[in-house]
């Protein structure tokens, strides 16, 4: 039989980092994980995934990430059940993982969260900075084409290719 789990997404809340009484470390973690398909209205859906890490991969998310970190975690599903403080139980399904990659560094986590604060001022202010961003879309474009253009050597398409008797090998 096979328990494997894969799944790549964005944490949804800051690790919890906890200690058991025998000094072992534990991570509780949420992470959401997009659909690969839209819905009737054309919007993203997502999954809400909790997950649980243990020991260094446990204090390493939980120094390394925060809320809106994207990871990758490896692991498998679990069942548990626990009575609640109402004397109901509780059913938990989660991911242990086995293995945790970091996919972006702290700074880039930053930088995504200025791009979202940037792009709602952007939405209160569409016009003058639409024609900004456009105007600067089209300059990093052309520069881009500029770039590719020169260091394609292949760019006369078949046509005679200027080269000395010197740069040949033989």
């Amino acid at each position: 039989m096979l328990n494997r789990t894969v799944l790549v997404g964005r944490l949804t809340r800051d690790p919890d980092l906890r200690y058991t009484p025998n000094g072992k470390a534990v991570a509780n973690f949420n992470i959401a994980v997009n659909r690969p398909f839209k819905d009737q209205n054309g919007e993203n859906q997502a999954d809400f995934i909790n997950g649980v890490a243990w020991n260094k991969q446990a204090e390493s998310l939980a120094n390394y990430m925060k809320k809106g970190s994207q990871i990758g975690v490896d692991g498998r599903l679990q069942s548990r059940t626990y009575e609640g403080q109402d004397g109901k139980t509780v059913y938990v399904t989660e991911v242990v993982a086995d293995s945790i990659q970091f996919l972006e560094t702290k700074n880039q986590t930053n930088q995504q969260q200025n791009q979202s604060y940037q792009q709602q001022q952007y939405n209160q202010q569409p016009n003058q900075q639409y024609n900004q961003q456009s105007h600067n879309q089209q300059q990093i474009n052309a520069a881009n084409q500029e770039i590719n253009r020169q260091a394609d050597p292949f760019q006369n398409q078949g046509g005679p290719i200027d080269i000395s008797s010197d740069d040949l090998p033989f």
